[in-house]
């Protein structure tokens, strides 16, 4: 089973590309929101991507689908666990970064899911029930996973264990606060300080 790949690009065209790897040229399809990342690469570049595999005895041809990260692969597999959603009908929908498609899903809201390409009502509220409570690690943007390095200082953790256990808030919207609250006041370095400028930015 092929999991990762880096080679050449040669080719792109529609929502795949042909990457040049050990001789061998694999057509990989690409979700659009990965596709927009490949547009500043030009053809004989160098690219490394990591690699679903699906071969089934009623799809005897493999398909390979390709994603720039773990974290976006891992997505994708959630994803197609919900029923009537298959690789390929995966690969459309993915028109939106996965952290809005995550942020849509804990928030149940299927009007923004049914904005995503081949997905209707239907379909939408059985993405909700089978994924909601799964996704705040999807959720935040990239730049406010940067802004998580405050995770490493015991007294941060020790809010955000806080707002998330015994105050009820989701993962995402308890990152946001205290990323929100040090931003207002770098000068935090203890516990009840980031607590107490938490509850400011509430009010």
């Amino acid at each position: 089973m092929i999991g990762y790949l880096e080679g050449t690009l040669l080719k792109i065209e529609g929502d795949r590309i042909l990457l040049l790897a050990n001789q061998v040229g694999y057509e990989i399809l690409i979700p659009s929101i990965i596709m927009d990342s490949l547009n500043s690469i030009s053809i004989g570049e160098k690219i490394s991507l990591y690699i679903y595999f699906q071969q089934t005895e009623r799809q005897p041809k493999p398909v390979l689908i390709g994603f720039n990260n773990e974290e976006e692969k891992e997505f994708f597999q959630n994803f197609i666990s919900v029923g009537d959603i298959g690789p390929l009908k995966a690969v459309k929908a993915m028109n939106v970064p996965i952290s809005e498609i995550a942020n849509a899903i804990e928030a149940g809201d299927s009007a923004r899911l049914k904005q995503l390409k081949g997905i209707g009502d239907r379909t939408a509220q059985k993405i909700i029930a089978a994924l909601s409570g799964k996704m705040d690690r999807f959720a935040l943007s990239p730049d406010e996973k940067k802004s998580e390095t405050y995770r490493e200082t015991d007294f941060a953790k020790s809010v955000l264990d806080v707002l998330i256990s015994k105050l009820g808030h989701k993962a995402a919207d308890a990152n946001k606060m205290i990323s929100a609250a040090l931003k207002r006041n770098s000068a935090i370095s203890t516990a009840e300080e980031l607590i107490d400028e938490v509850f400011k930015g509430e009010t």
